[in-house]
C-alpha cells in the first residue's frame, strides 16, 4: 500500500484492511518517493494515494471491496 501519514482515505482504508484480516506492506511516499513515478504514470498525472499494488496491478484509491476483489482474482 503506497499512502502517506497525512492522508485520511489512507488511514480509512488502513483501518478496514485490519479489520478484515487483511496484511499488507505500507511504502510510505513522503518517506520513500520512488514509486511515485509509476503511481503517476497510473494515474495519469498525479500522486494519487491510497494505491495498492496486487498482482502487479496497481489500485488507485480502491474501496475494501475492490481489495478483496483484486485479492481473490490474484
Amino acid at each position: 500500500m503506497y499512502s502517506t501519514t497525512w492522508c485520511g482515505h489512507c488511514r480509512r482504508l488502513k483501518r478496514q484492511m485490519n479489520e478484515a484480516g487483511i496484511a499488507f506492506v505500507e511504502v510510505d511516499l513522503d518517506e520513500h518517493p520512488e514509486p511515485s513515478e509509476r503511481i503517476i504514470e497510473a494515474t495519469g498525472g498525479f500522486r494519487t494515494v491510497p494505491t495498492l499494488e496486487i498482482g502487479g496491478r496497481l489500485f488507485v484509491n480502491p474501496s475494501l471491496e475492490q481489495v478483496k476483489r483484486a485479492l481473490a482474482a490474484n
